[in-house]
């Protein structure tokens, strides 16, 4: 059987009983912890009980002011001018948004409409021709008009045509105007495939 010293022994006794008070204090801590935790559980509870209190308050206050108010609107002649003038504010809005609806419908076609025509063959009227890219004439905006980089100028065609016979009696009517040199082209993908006869 192994010995042990008195002295190791003692001092194995006063390390237990570290430990033990180490462990009371641990359990003291704990048990505050707990309470506080409860407290704040408590707290919790019964300030969202007094919240909910509050809402339903509320809300049985609103509701029967309103329903006051409602039955106030309808024997008051002046309230009644002022909901009429309120429902001809809102008609008109509602006619304003539609218009605007309207609107964006139209510039929506307008641009599914452009993607269309760069995809297919169309044929459009060349007036003139420019050495450099700087003209004020060409804009992105312009419906039935196409700025395109013929190397190494840049070519101004006015019209989008399906067909070559629509194309070709625009051609003439532009050339009744003074447009003498202008032509009818072919285009896909935005570029110019070829000039198309005149007649």
């Amino acid at each position: 059987m192994p010995f042990i010293e008195e002295s190791d022994l003692l001092e194995l006794h006063k390390d237990i009983d570290k430990a033990q008070i180490i462990n009371e204090r641990l359990l003291d801590q704990i048990k505050f912890k707990n309470k506080e935790i409860k407290k704040s559980k408590i707290q919790r509870n019964v300030l969202a009980g007094i919240t909910g209190l509050f809402l339903i308050g509320t809300l049985i206050v609103f509701s029967f002011t309103a329903g006051r108010s409602v039955s106030n609107n309808y024997d008051s002649p002046s309230n009644l001018l002022v909901s009429i003038d309120s429902l001809d504010a809102i008609k008109s809005r509602i006619d304003n948004l539609k218009q605007q609806n309207e609107e964006l419908s139209l510039v929506r076609e307008f641009y599914l409409a452009k993607k269309f025509l760069e995809k297919e063959t169309i044929y459009s009227v060349q007036v003139k021709s420019f050495v450099d890219n700087n003209m004020t004439l060409a804009s992105e905006a312009l419906t039935n008009t196409m700025f395109v980089k013929t190397n190494p100028f840049y070519s101004y065609s006015l019209g989008n045509f399906e067909t070559l016979e629509e194309a070709q009696t625009f051609r003439k009517q532009l050339v009744d105007l003074g447009f003498s040199d202008a032509f009818v082209a072919s285009y896909k993908d935005g570029k110019r495939i070829q000039i198309e006869d005149p007649f």
